[in-house]
Order: C-alpha cells, then sequence, then structure tokens
C-alpha cells in the first residue's frame, strides 16, 4: 500500500502538533494505516489515526458547439490524520530548509 504525505500548509501547521496528513487508497483502513507508517518510519508510535473522504467535485463539460454541454466527477480521496506518541516524520524537510534561506 503506498501511503503519501501531503504537503499543504494546514498540513504543515499540523506536524507543529504531531499530527501528520497522508493521502491513502481508498480500500485502506485505520488498522492498514497504522502498520503500514509504523513499518515505513520505525522510530515512530502511531496514538490515532482519523480517516475523512473527499468526495470528487462534478464539473461541467464542453463537448463541443453543437453537443449538449454534459458533466464528469472527479476521483474521490481518502486521507489519513495520523496522530503520534513518539518520533517524528520529515515530511517537510526539502519545504522548510528553503524558507529558512529566504
Amino acid at each position: 500500500m503506498i501511503i503519501t504525505p501531503r504537503q499543504t500548509e494546514r498540513a504543515f501547521a499540523l506536524s507543529q502538533d504531531n499530527m501528520y496528513v497522508f493521502d491513502v487508497p481508498m480500500n485502506a483502513n485505520k488498522a492498514t494505516v497504522k502498520a503500514q507508517i509504523e513499518a515505513d518510519y520505525p522510530d515512530v508510535k502511531v496514538k490515532s489515526v482519523r480517516m475523512v473522504v473527499s468526495k470528487g467535485k462534478v464539473k461541467a463539460i464542453n463537448l463541443g458547439k453543437r453537443n449538449r454541454p454534459g458533466t464528469t466527477k472527479r476521483q474521490d480521496t481518502k486521507k489519513a490524520y495520523v496522530t503520534l506518541t513518539s518520533g517524528k516524520i520529515d515530511a517537510f524537510k526539502g519545504l522548510t530548509e528553503s524558507e529558512e534561506d529566504k
């Protein structure tokens, strides 16, 4: 299972409180996310995992001059908010170094 950290301003702010945000597959559950994070980052101990499913937006599309306009739906996404008891995850390593240079 591929779990990637989200690199957003909100995720960065949450990481200061030892909570990290990850993009996870739609078939993932709390137990598998916890096991995968503890396997990927050996010095980390997970306290809790919260899951959020963001529904995909419905977007209007133009099919041409004489065709009726239609709609399409973007893919649903799932996020995991992981709180740690011990250890740190260096998800923003490249971003924090560039901010310090300014």
